[in-house]
């Protein structure tokens, strides 16, 4: 067993900008997102710079040990409404089997706690089951499906909506300690 409080999870920084770019272009990543086009670095640093003045938009690196493994996002932020959109990429794979989970976790506490949301917003493409799996075991609750909504794989895609308010992650996340090896 891995303990979870081996994991962390800070800000993006400049410096991960290089090994970031590589998870966003790796082939495993752009087949579960939105967008599959391969990114450029100069593309990639103007959105960085952006991030560092947008404050509706908080992206940080998950770590096991010192290691990066992964990026937890929240964009949209609505200090009004106190809620967001969320999303994340495991971005090594030879992270230990459950790793999503705990990066999952380690952004949801981040973002009820630290950023002081009250609900957070998910869209997942529909045939990435191990996405839908994960949102459901993190305690989100589907909220709808749009329909053939997105271009993707030479077809439109359904899109699943997901939501989960505070009150509901901090019940879910008792027992939430460990993860297998």
């Amino acid at each position: 067993m891995v303990p979870y409080n081996d994991y962390s999870i800070r800000p993006l920084l400049e410096s991960d900008l290089r090994m970031v770019l590589q998870w966003r272009n790796s082939e495993r990543v752009r087949a579960n997102s939105f967008s599959d086009e391969r990114i450029e670095w100069d593309s990639h640093y103007a959105w960085f710079c952006r991030l560092q003045t947008n404050p509706a938009h908080r992206y940080y690196v998950v770590e096991l040990g010192n290691k990066p493994i992964g990026v937890v996002y929240f964009r949209n932020i609505d200090g009004t409404n106190k809620k967001c959109e969320w999303g994340l990429y495991l971005g090594e794979t030879t992270a230990p089997r459950g790793s999503g989970t705990i990066m999952g976790a380690l952004g949801l506490s981040t973002a009820f706690g630290h950023l002081g949301i009250r609900k957070i917003c998910a869209e997942v493409l529909a045939f990435n089951v191990p996405s839908v799996r994960l949102h459901e075991r993190l305690g989100f609750l589907q909220e709808g499906c749009l329909s053939r909504h997105v271009w993707k794989n030479g077809k439109f895609e359904d899109v699943v909506l997901y939501s989960i308010f505070s009150e509901d992650w901090a019940a879910q996340q008792e027992g939430m300690t460990r993860i297998p090896e």
